[in-house]
């Protein structure tokens, strides 16, 4: 569909004959939406975005972006795509600025983008710093900075407030609400934060064990969530109700 910016289709990947990470997988991810991709440790989510980002090959071609099967736009969909899957490779002995003036050599784009990328996620001040004296918060910041330098329509985020404080999780937060209101940038992140992602996705898929179980938008969600239960096991019934 010419609305979603992402479709899966029966996705499905094994590392072994034993080993079946995704089964039958089917995402969509509207254009101009936070698409939270939510999923405790284990689930799946990241050999989904490396399905997403080429990292990994799918036998099957059922993984379409913007409208068209991925492997058939190979590498140059990457000219409208930023990604950062697991943690972020900096030179830690470099700059801010020279990091991404890496970057811009490898993406072929101009240097003059530095300056603005470096304003959007707030390292204007920072940018002639060294990374290793960089917080963790900073470093991420930095990192959505390098997948900003070619002006993408989509961007792929792994984790991006795994590890960070209450105040680096807000910060990374405003910026990804910023970028898709101000940008009309569209945004796939994953996380096993629910609380987090509740705060900014307009849009969620919940995967456990490599099947999706919900998706759908937040309000959807919200709304199921009313007729929750909870199931207790114990091995003393009696003396347990008793209690």
């Amino acid at each position: 569909m010419k609305d979603l910016i992402i479709q899966t289709e029966n996705l499905s990947f094994s590392y072994s004959k034993k080993k079946h990470v995704l089964k039958k997988v089917n995402i969509n991810v509207p254009k101009g939406a936070i698409y939270g991709f939510l999923g405790p440790n284990g689930a799946g989510k990241s050999t989904t975005m490396q399905l997403l980002t080429g990292i990994l090959s799918s036998p099957e071609q059922n993984i379409s972006v913007f409208g068209k099967e991925l492997n058939s736009q190979m590498p140059h969909v990457f000219s409208k795509i930023g990604a950062l899957v697991e943690s972020p490779s900096l030179y830690l002995h470099l700059s801010g600025t020279d990091n991404l003036r890496c970057i811009t050599q490898l993406k072929e784009v101009s240097e003059s983008k530095i300056p603005e990328v470096l304003e959007l996620v707030g390292l204007s001040e920072n940018g002639n710093e060294k990374v290793k004296h960089y917080s963790l918060g900073m470093k991420q910041r930095l990192a959505i900075a390098m997948t900003l330098l070619g002006e993408p329509e989509l961007l792929l985020l792994d984790e991006p407030v795994n590890g960070l404080d209450p105040t680096g999780m807000t910060a990374i937060r405003e910026l990804l609400v910023k970028l898709n209101k101000e940008k009309g940038i569209t945004v796939f992140i994953s996380s096993h934060l629910l609380a987090e992602v509740e705060k900014m996705c307009t849009h969620i898929g919940i995967i456990h064990k490599g099947e999706i179980k919900f998706e759908g938008t937040m309000q959807a969600l919200s709304d199921r969530e009313q007729g929750c239960n909870v199931q207790i096991e114990t091995k003393d019934l009696k003396k347990h109700i008793e209690v």
